[in-house]
């Protein structure tokens, strides 16, 4: 009987991790086909408040530029940097248009970043590829790897 209770606890907790690692790897989402570069600038972010970005966007998604850290092939080398050290997985590396894409640790979200390096200054979009609201997440990456730019 003891046996029993065993195998039958041990399958349960097997079948929960199953299940838990199948729920969680489906929290990365399809990579998006609306991203990118449309008429030389990055994309607008959608009504959703889980994205910001740069670029010509209304109060609430809008998020100031990334300043240069010398030339634009500097500050792109730099900012690859950057993002290799914060975990992102680089997708995309163009000229001077980079997406990446960065995946919560806890249940594996993806979030897209979008990087282009102007003359002026480097805009930014970065999305949360699932979900309504991304308690200000995208922001705290943007400004994260702006202060990490900045040293």
């Amino acid at each position: 009987m003891k046996n029993s209770i065993r195998l039958t606890t041990a399958a349960s907790i097997l079948a929960a991790i199953g299940l838990t690692a199948t729920g969680l790897t489906g929290c990365a989402g399809t990579a998006p086909t609306n991203i990118g570069m449309i008429e030389n600038h990055l994309t607008p972010c959608p009504d959703s408040p889980n994205c910001v970005a740069s670029y010509k966007e209304d109060q609430k998604h809008t998020i100031k530029p990334i300043a240069l850290t010398g030339t634009q092939a500097e500050t792109k080398a730099k900012l690859l940097d950057v993002l290799n050290k914060l975990g992102a997985k680089v997708i995309t590396n163009n000229n001077f248009y980079i997406r990446s894409e960065f995946t919560s640790d806890l249940v594996g979200f993806v979030d897209d970043v979008e990087f282009q390096i102007q003359q002026d200054g480097i805009q930014v979009r970065s999305a949360s590829r699932l979900g309504y609201s991304d308690l200000g997440a995208n922001r705290e990456r943007i400004e994260s790897i702006r202060e990490a730019l900045a040293q």
